[in-house]
């Protein structure tokens, strides 16, 4: 099964690019979930929701729509082996959960997060903590992309992120890799002069993949189609609504 989604939807610069003019804010999951059948929860890293949010947010989605969960700051980024974080972040999941709405958590882990013995013994941390629930991570840098790595991602159930983003050094190369029954891929663009170089964040997803660009994922996308149960497939360039083109075009090819 494909799923289809953007990373994120609450935009104001999607307004007259995705959302009609004048349609409240709290329409937007209802008009966006119309049209894909996913979406790439990113709030979640900056602050954890309030439970009545997420109540909301699957009432707003109809029967087949999934939701994958972006890992909070604290669980990937500042990594201090906190076990109430996680208790929080399972808690917020919860609706989700009952209405089996939830994909999978994802969490993506920072440039600097190098692979070592400390950060491998961290992620069996992070793995215990989420108990079964199902967890792909996204790693930013090209040190973890060892056979030896994606072994031990299959033997603790860790999905692998693949990525399509600028071939700058040490970051990772276009793969198609699944070490659980999740597949998963993330179009950041390929913004070269701005993904180090920013004065805002979004300027590093301002990109518009050309038709070329995205036909170079379809051998790539039918391969984790054929290995895993679930392929989840994400745009985040979504700098005024970029996203949108980049998944209808995908999603049109992949049929």
């Amino acid at each position: 099964m494909l799923y289809f989604g953007t990373s994120g939807f609450s935009y104001n610069d999607w307004i007259g690019n995705f959302y009609p003019r004048g349609m409240p804010r709290r329409e937007w999951l209802k008009y966006y979930a119309r049209e894909f059948n996913s979406l790439e929860l990113n709030s979640t890293f900056y602050a954890l929701p309030k439970l009545s949010v997420m109540e909301a947010m699957v009432d707003k989605t109809g029967e087949g729509f999934l939701f994958s969960v972006k890992a909070n700051q604290e669980m990937t980024h500042q990594r201090q082996q906190n076990n109430s974080v996680f208790v929080a972040f399972i808690h917020v999941l919860q609706p989700f959960i009952d209405a089996g709405k939830l994909g999978c958590v994802l969490a993506q882990f920072p440039y600097s997060f190098h692979f070592n013995n400390q950060n491998r013994d961290y992620l069996e941390f992070f793995r215990e903590r989420l108990g079964d629930l199902p967890v792909v991570l996204e790693f930013r840098n090209s040190q973890w992309l060892k056979p030896e790595v994606f072994d031990w991602l299959r033997n603790w159930n860790l999905g692998f992120c693949c990525v399509d983003e600028p071939q700058l050094p040490n970051l990772l190369p276009p793969l198609a890799e699944v070490t659980s029954n999740i597949g998963y891929v993330r179009f950041h663009g390929r913004n070269e002069a701005k993904w180090w170089q920013h004065e805002h964040a979004y300027e590093r997803y301002d990109y518009t993949y050309s038709v070329e660009e995205l036909k170079e994922w379809l051998p790539r996308i039918n391969k984790l189609k054929s290995l895993a149960e679930e392929a989840f497939i994400f745009a985040n360039n979504h700098w005024h609504g970029q996203a949108i083109d980049t998944i209808r075009q995908l999603r049109l090819m992949a049929d």
